[in-house]
């Protein structure tokens, strides 16, 4: 059976992150993706294409997590038309020996049953100082303006 509403495809794909399933979760996007994750970060810009979106930015966080320990929980979707919002939270230890505990939204469309664009919003401090400690995104204008 061949999974095509949107709200379903969103929650398969979520589900196949949470459970570790790379055949489906390459499965659930149509090749001329894209995945915007907006940010100072290394990993922020659009990617374009399924190959990059997967093997690329979401295959860059396997280092920095330790194996085994990446937990997610779909919290909630709302769906309209080809349209899904997802709301996840993504919890790990990493490798610098801290926590990466993140409450998540990404927007996508989904067409013929393939997810052909996604906009994810996190705390990217958060992601900036878990994930990406070398980075100095913190002190690159990050800081507290009221500080």
């Amino acid at each position: 059976m061949t999974i095509t509403a949107p709200r379903a495809v969103v929650i398969r794909y979520v589900e196949a992150v949470r459970d570790g399933a790379a055949d489906v979760i390459r499965d659930s996007f149509a090749e001329d993706a894209t995945w915007h994750y907006p940010g100072d970060l290394p990993i922020s810009k659009v990617w374009h294409g399924r190959d990059r979106i997967i093997d690329e930015f979401l295959g860059s966080m396997g280092p920095v997590l330790v194996p085994g320990t990446l937990e997610i929980e779909l919290i909630s979707t709302l769906a309209e038309d080809d349209r899904v919002v997802a709301e996840w939270t993504s919890k790990a230890r990493t490798v610098y020996g801290g926590t990466y505990d993140n409450r998540c939204i990404g927007i996508y469309t989904v067409h013929d049953g393939k997810i052909t664009s996604v906009v994810e919003y996190a705390d990217t401090r958060h992601v900036a100082a878990a994930l990406f400690p070398d980075h100095g995104a913190l002190d690159q204008g990050l800081k507290d303006p009221c500080a």
